[in-house]
């Protein structure tokens, strides 16, 4: 058997169809259960009333709901630990449908009563982390298979290296040729950028990248060298182009890493800005009960 117990079937498949949907199954039966619960209760009063947070079907759909986030924000610690029972993937297939379920159930819990005030604010807040959840299950089944694609059986630090070498070998050529070109090959050493800012690092570009200058300025001016000189422009072209597609490979990598790290920026903080958003609702509802 494979390490961790699962099969090889299970390792091809996604996190959203771990054991043949078995976590889309128990969320779509605690929604159906919620909804069933909320409307058969029927709460005191003047003909009958649909529940709402403060009425004893309130408060129970409530605390499944806060137990639910508390148990979910879990799985930030728990993916970090690869030994145990439920495989990590086990864990973020659980992760992606009892979140969405808690939709279902924070709605109910809320009696579609919504205002200005704490509890809206932590349903608001919930949703947000939801769906910025969505955002990183997106990426994180998306990226890695396009990080593997561009990387090919390279990595980021060995195009650096080659990147590096061509430059050297450019620069020898460079000088073989008039000062125009040698003046461009310059730039291209010197000015050409992988990484740097957060926007440059998302987008994967540099404006006026020197580098994709001089592939151009070579594609239009080899033909009027002759002799040794569209020798040399040939294989300064060659080089270039080189060296192009592995700033591109390499920009598109720091690119993706760049993605990855924003989206926990994001949602680590607004997940613990719910825990503490909740603690508050919670409070709040017993002190003015």
């Amino acid at each position: 058997m494979p390490a961790g117990g699962e099969s090889v079937a299970m390792r091809h498949s996604t996190v959203l169809q771990y054991r043949d949907y078995l976590y889309l199954k128990l969320a779509t039966l605690l929604c159906v259960g919620a909804v069933v619960a909320y409307v058969l209760a029927r709460e005191p009063g003047e003909g009958p009333q649909l529940p709402f947070g403060g009425t004893w079907t309130g408060y129970a759909l409530g605390s499944i709901g806060a137990l639910l986030i508390l148990w979910l924000l879990w799985f930030g610690v728990k993916k970090r630990r690869y030994r145990g029972a439920t495989p990590v993937r086990g864990w973020l297939s659980a992760h992606i449908y009892l979140g969405l379920s808690l939709i279902v159930i924070a709605t109910l819990h809320s009696g579609f009563r919504f205002g200005v005030n704490l509890h809206t604010f932590c349903y608001a807040l919930m949703l947000i982390v939801i769906f910025s959840g969505l955002y990183g299950v997106y990426i994180y089944l998306s990226l890695p298979g396009a990080m593997s694609i561009n990387l090919g059986d390279d990595s980021i630090e060995t195009m650096l290296a080659e990147i590096v070498d061509l430059d050297r070998e450019a620069a020898r050529v460079g000088l073989q040729l008039p000062d125009e070109v040698n003046r461009q090959v310059v730039r291209s050493i010197e000015r050409t950028r992988i990484g740097g800012g957060v926007w440059r690092q998302v987008s994967g570009r540099q404006r006026n990248d020197p580098t994709t200058k001089l592939v151009l300025m070579l594609e239009g001016s080899t033909a009027r060298f002759t002799g040794q000189q569209a020798t040399d422009a040939r294989a300064l072209y060659s080089l270039m182009v080189r060296k192009k597609n592995l700033v591109d490979r390499a920009r598109s990598e720091i690119g993706y890493r760049a993605r990855l790290q924003l989206w926990l920026v994001f949602h680590v903080p607004i997940s613990i800005a719910l825990v503490i958003a909740l603690g508050a609702h919670i409070i709040s509802v017993f002190y003015y009960r």
